[in-house]
């Protein structure tokens, strides 16, 4: 039995990742609220992705992934950017995400003296 995992655009502009063995039947559940969930209280709202997996674990891992994710990569997945997606898959932090350098460069960075005071002349 195919799993999908599908995303939710909701009426709050936030998104909902979610994943279902009844993609129809999902829908009709959130649309009516009848499950008291995230989508409930953020109608109306624009399925924007799904996608079909074998198993369950395997929906699960990829709803998890997803979840994780900056808004910038959950919108690249929408459109099936997979170079945009790579892109914002580098590195650890947002700057190295975005291919951006931090704002304050190493040698830039004040020193800290042995009294704990701020200085960048290199003195202690």
């Amino acid at each position: 039995m195919p799993f999908r995992v599908y995303m939710l655009r909701c009426g709050d502009g936030s998104y909902y990742t979610g994943h279902t063995d009844s993609l129809e039947q999902r829908l009709e559940q959130h649309e009516t609220a009848r499950i008291d969930c995230y989508t409930s209280t953020r109608r109306p709202f624009t399925l924007v992705f799904a996608q079909e997996f074998p198993s369950r674990e395997e929906a699960l891992t990829m709803e998890l992934r997803i979840k994780g994710w900056i808004r910038k990569k959950k919108e690249a997945l929408m459109r099936s950017d997979w170079s945009e997606i790579k892109r914002l898959s580098r590195g650890r932090h947002l700057h190295e995400r975005m291919g951006k350098c931090p704002s304050t460069s190493v040698a830039a960075q004040p020193t800290l003296r042995t009294n704990g005071v701020a200085g960048n002349d290199g003195t202690r």
